[in-house]
């Protein structure tokens, strides 16, 4: 009773009422996240044309033989596609972060191995090299990059993977500091049979670690450097995956880019921006494989009604679309926070989280829909079940990325 009393009878602190607001906030971006500027529209509205007039005729034969088609090649580089950032200066759009994020999805709504070639291109290389590279550097490879060939980003070795600073590539300086000999192997290197620029991160003294770590531009035609076999993987096979050997590869020291032993923080820096691309990969993959299992929902008739009617099936693909919109405006969000300069490491390791474990729900989910036609190669449903689950892997496994999200959290209550 006691303190009760006291709880009525304690001084009571006045807040000041909120008044109303008079303030025009109309010039704020307060928009939602999914809505989007005249030029992303139009360059998602192209992509998504050139991705089903030019790429859907060609992916059951490139994922059969695991080699892209040249019209599909060159049309990403004919249409603006290879350089969605680039500057105009070099011969880019010179669009925004958001923009290249929404034609990455539009190309895996139809083919995720070329949406990975797209994404890796664009998020990783160009952006490395735009970033990094001196002006001299940028002159001279990002006009290429972006109307002629792709680019590699050599990152990954046999024994560093997640620990990808575990690298042993090295990278010497010569004795009158004029260049670098390169020696080592890279594995797992997206893009590399058609790659004419290699970013290859390797060790100017091992001796100090990580931060002996730095990032060399070095082109194909260098005596010394070897592109092997491509893998013949489970999914994404169009898009190319090889080993890169190097062999007292000859670097000038002009093709470093940045600062010597700045590698670490330029490949740390990179990969945080390419993880919002893997998502919105992974997005389009969940929504191309939706939408081309959606109708047969209501084609499909048994016990007199189509099968999309029945509770038990709505209740599914409600449940399949909310996650998919979620996995988007983790996305999104992240993109967005990208290009406004604030901070997005955690937002892109959860939307990439997020948008793989929806990408292999939802294909997993479509073609229990499909029954056994799911089971074959005649719907789109078996190709996107395959392609999905290098989601999880690549550019940070998922358990890489649960523990970034946790070391943010953490920061907030230690």
């Amino acid at each position: 009773m006691a303190s009760r009393l006291w709880a009525l009878t304690r001084p009571v602190r006045i807040y000041r009422k909120l008044q109303p607001v008079a303030k025009n906030y109309s010039n704020l971006a307060s928009r939602p996240i999914n809505m989007y500027s005249e030029d992303e529209i139009m360059m998602k509205e192209l992509v998504a044309r050139f991705s089903a007039d030019v790429v859907a005729p060609n992916v059951k034969e490139m994922d059969r033989t695991s080699v892209m088609t040249e019209d599909v090649y060159r049309g990403l580089f004919e249409n603006g596609i290879m350089s969605l950032e680039i500057p105009a200066e070099y011969s880019g759009v010179g669009g925004t972060f958001t923009s290249a994020c929404l034609c990455i999805e539009e190309v895996a709504k139809v083919d995720p191995a070329v949406s990975a070639m797209v994404d890796v291109h664009n998020t990783v290389v160009n952006n490395t090299l735009s970033m990094w590279g001196s002006e001299e550097l940028k002159e001279r490879f990002l006009p290429s990059l972006a109307t002629e060939y792709v680019g590699s980003f050599c990152l990954s070795e046999a024994g560093s993977g997640s620990d990808a600073f575990a690298l042993k590539t090295t990278a010497l300086p010569s004795t009158d500091g004029s260049h670098y000999i390169l020696n080592g192997e890279k594995l797992w290197i997206s893009n590399a049979s058609q790659a004419g620029l290699f970013l290859v991160f390797a060790n100017v003294d091992p001796s100090q670690g990580y931060k002996g770590i730095t990032c060399f531009a070095v082109p194909r035609e260098s005596e010394g450097l070897e592109v092997g076999p491509h893998e013949d993987k489970l999914g994404i096979r169009a898009s190319s995956t090889c080993p890169v050997r190097f062999s007292d590869v000859k670097v000038p020291k002009e093709n470093v880019l940045g600062d010597v032993g700045q590698g670490y923080k330029y490949a740390i820096s990179i990969l945080n921006e390419g993880r919002i691309g893997i998502g919105a990969q992974m997005v389009g993959l969940a929504e191309g494989c939706f939408e081309s299992t959606m109708p047969y929902l209501f084609e499909r008739k048994q016990f007199g009604q189509a099968i999309g009617n029945f509770q038990g099936m709505e209740m599914q693909y409600a449940e399949v679309a909310m996650e998919i919109e979620s996995a988007r405006l983790l996305v999104y969000n992240a993109a967005r926070l990208k290009e406004a300069g604030l901070p997005f490491i955690k937002e892109a390791a959860m939307a990439k989280l997020k948008a793989s474990r929806v990408a292999e729900l939802t294909a997993s989910k479509c073609i229990e829909w499909l029954g056994g036609v799911g089971f074959t190669k005649d719907y789109p449903a078996e190709k996107f079940y395959r392609d999905c689950k290098i989601g999880a892997i690549y550019e940070g496994t998922s358990n890489i990325q649960l523990i970034t999200i946790a070391k943010n959290i953490k920061q907030n209550f230690q």
